[in-house]
């Protein structure tokens, strides 16, 4: 098969079956099948991303990720974010990150920020504390 855009998903399994033929040969990269390779995985990869797209994760999940990732407890995060009581309302998305917590996340836990900056899909519990009316004169 002459390799070519990938424009069905006939096409698709067809071009994945031989990248996995191709893989447990382990060619060099040098050689004429590492380059077939090459080639294939370069458009199997331009085919999926326009047809198997997904959504960034929202902050909370990237930081959630994160520290299962890295076998993490809230408490550990806990001084990156301000304490524990922080913390929780973050995890639990009672409050949004701010700058300085962005900063810490992304240095210390090598988040992206570009993932932390983002709005979350979750809409923040903020309870604001109903005003009191004044009482009627008569």
């Amino acid at each position: 098969m002459e390799p070519k855009i990938i424009k069905t998903a006939r096409q698709h399994r067809l071009y994945l079956a031989e990248v996995e033929r191709l893989i447990a040969g382990d060619p060099a990269a040098d050689t004429r099948d590492g380059a077939r390779l090459e080639l294939l995985a370069k458009l199997v990869e331009d085919y999926e991303k326009k047809h198997f797209p997904f959504d960034k994760p929202d902050p909370v999940d990237a930081i959630i990720f994160r520290m299962e990732e890295q076998g993490l407890r809230q408490k550990d995060i806990a001084e990156l974010l301000g304490g524990k009581s922080r913390a929780s309302e973050i995890l639990s998305r009672k409050r949004p990150l701010t700058l300085t917590m962005i900063r810490a996340l992304h240095e210390k836990l090598a988040i992206p920020s570009e993932l932390l900056i983002r709005e979350p899909t979750a809409v923040y519990r903020v309870q604001r504390k109903a005003k009191r009316k004044k009482p009627r004169q008569p």
